[in-house]
C-alpha cells in the first residue's frame, strides 16, 4: 500500500533512557512503514539539553505554537544524582514545566481501558479524566533553606514603589521556605481549556482546591472558575446536560472512590500531578493513561503520563531482555497524528490512528502483554513479550486491520 501523506509536520520531542529507545521502535516498526512521516524534531534527551543549556525545549515550544501540533517522549527531569551522572552544567529545569508554562496549556489525562485489566476500585465503570493545570505552584517555586533564627516575610513590591508585607514565620532555629504563585490570567486559561473540554466531552466536571485553608491562593481558584462559569458557559452546559460543581480537595477524593467514572476532575498542578498517577494505576499502569497538553489558542502536545522506566534503560544497557510497556508512548504517538489529521482534514491519517490504536488493545485482548501488564491481568493463558516483541506484535494485527 501507498504510505500516507502528510500535509504539515508535527514537532516531534525525542526523550531519555529506556522511553527513547521505545521511541525509535515505535517509529521503525508501527509508524514509518504506513506514513510518509513528517516531524519537525527536537531532541530534549538530557546530554543535548545541557549541550544548548535547555534552548532546545524553548525551541521545541515555539515550533508547537507555530505547527500547533506535538508529540513527546518521555524525559529526565534532573536531580542531584542526575547532576553527577550526566555531568550536567546546572539543575535543568523540567522540560514538561517549560513547555507548559510557555504553552499555557491544560495537561488532560485519561487511563486507556482494554479488556483484562480491572480497575483496583470495583465500582469505576468509566475512565476519569484529570485536568491539570500547567502553571505555576511548586514547579514555579522559589525556595530558601533557613540557616538559623530571624524573621521570614513574604514581600510585594508595586510598580509605584510601594510594599505590601506578610510575616510568613518567626524562626527560632533552622528551617526552609517556600514562596509559590499564580496569575489570574493562566487561572482563567485553565477554567476556559476545563469548561471546553468538558463541552467536547459531554462530561461533567469537578474541580477541588483547599480554599478553607489557603483563604487567598486557593480561593482565588474557586472565584474565578466560578464567575468565568457564569458568566461563558452556565447555559452552554444546561443546553448539553451536563454539571460543573467545587468542592473541597479532600471531599473529591473521597467523592471520586465512591464514583462510577466518566467525568473530568479538574486540579491545580501538583494535585493534578499526584491524583493523575493514582488514577492511572488503580485503573491498571501508568503506562495505560493518555495525556495531553492543550493551550487557550488551539495547540496540543501529546506525551505519555509515566517516566523514562530508568530500571529497564540499565538492564537494557547491560544487554539484558526488558518488558517495558510502550501503550502510552503508542497512543502519544496516535493522539498527535490524529489531532494533525483533523487540522489537516487529512482523513487516512485520522483512519490510521484509529487503527493503531485499535491493533495495541486487540493484541493485548489476545492475551499478548508486557510483563506489567500481565500480572494484573484477569485474562488466563497469556503471553509475556518483551519489548520488541510486543511492538512486533501489534504491527501483525495492524496488518490485518489495514490489509
Amino acid at each position: 500500500m501507498d504510505k500516507i501523506k502528510m500535509t504539515t509536520p508535527l514537532v516531534e520531542m525525542d526523550g531519555d533512557e529506556m522511553t527513547r529507545i521505545l521511541w525509535k521502535m515505535i517509529k521503525d516498526e508501527l509508524l514509518i512503514p504506513y506514513i510518509d512521516l513528517k516531524t519537525e524534531y527536537y531532541d530534549l534527551g538530557l546530554e543535548y539539553r545541557n549541550e544548548t543549556n535547555d534552548q532546545v525545549t524553548v525551541d521545541s515550544a515555539n515550533a508547537t505554537l507555530k505547527y500547533g501540533v506535538a508529540v513527546k517522549c518521555a524525559t529526565i527531569t534532573p536531580n542531584a544524582a542526575r547532576m553527577t551522572e550526566y555531568n550536567l552544567k546546572e539543575m535543568w529545569k523540567s522540560p514538561n514545566g517549560t513547555i507548559r508554562a510557555m504553552l499555557d496549556g491544560t495537561v488532560f489525562r485519561t487511563p486507556i481501558i482494554v479488556k483484562g485489566i480491572e480497575p483496583c476500585v470495583r465500582n469505576w465503570e468509566k475512565p476519569i479524566t484529570l485536568a491539570r493545570h500547567a502553571y505555576g505552584d511548586v514547579y514555579k517555586n522559589v525556595e530558601i533553606k533557613v540557616p538559623g533564627a530571624g524573621k521570614a516575610e513574604l514581600v510585594f513590591t508595586a510598580e509605584d514603589g510601594s510594599e505590601t508585607r506578610e510575616v510568613i514565620h518567626e524562626f527560632k532555629g533552622a528551617g526552609v521556605i517556600q514562596g509559590m504563585h499564580n496569575t489570574d490570567k493562566s487561572i482563567s486559561s485553565f477554567a476556559r481549556a476545563c469548561f471546553s473540554y468538558a463541552l467536547d466531552l459531554k462530561q461533567d466536571i469537578w474541580f477541588a482546591t483547599k480554599d478553607t485553608i489557603s483563604k487567598k491562593y486557593d480561593h482565588t481558584f474557586k472565584d474565578i472558575f466560578q464567575e468565568i462559569y457564569d458568566a461563558e458557559y452556565k447555559d452552554k452546559f444546561e443546553e448539553a446536560g451536563i454539571e460543573y460543581f467545587y468542592t473541597l480537595i479532600d471531599d473529591a477524593v473521597a467523592r471520586v472512590m465512591k464514583s462510577k467514572g466518566g467525568f473530568i476532575w479538574a486540579c491545580k498542578n501538583y494535585d493534578g500531578d499526584v491524583m493523575s498517577d493514582m488514577v492511572s494505576s488503580a485503573f491498571g499502569s501508568l503506562a495505560m493513561m493518555t495525556s495531553v497538553l492543550v493551550s487557550p489558542s488551539g495547540v496540543y502536545e501529546y506525551e505519555a503520563a509515566h517516566g523514562t522506566v530508568q530500571r529497564h534503560y540499565y538492564k537494557h544497557l547491560k544487554g539484558e531482555e526488558t518488558s517495558t510497556n510502550s501503550v502510552a508512548t503508542i497512543f502519544a504517538w496516535t493522539g498527535a497524528l490524529r489531532k494533525r489529521g483533523e487540522l489537516d482534514s487529512n482523513k487516512a491519517l485520522m483512519d490510521f490512528a484509529d487503527a493503531l490504536e485499535k491493533a495495541t488493545l486487540s493484541t493485548i485482548e489476545s492475551g499478548k502483554m508486557t510483563k506489567d501488564l500481565a500480572l494484573i491481568t484477569s485474562l488466563s493463558d497469556v503471553t509475556v513479550l518483551n519489548s520488541q516483541d510486543f511492538i512486533k506484535a501489534i504491527r501483525e494485527e495492524l496488518e490485518k486491520l489495514l490489509a
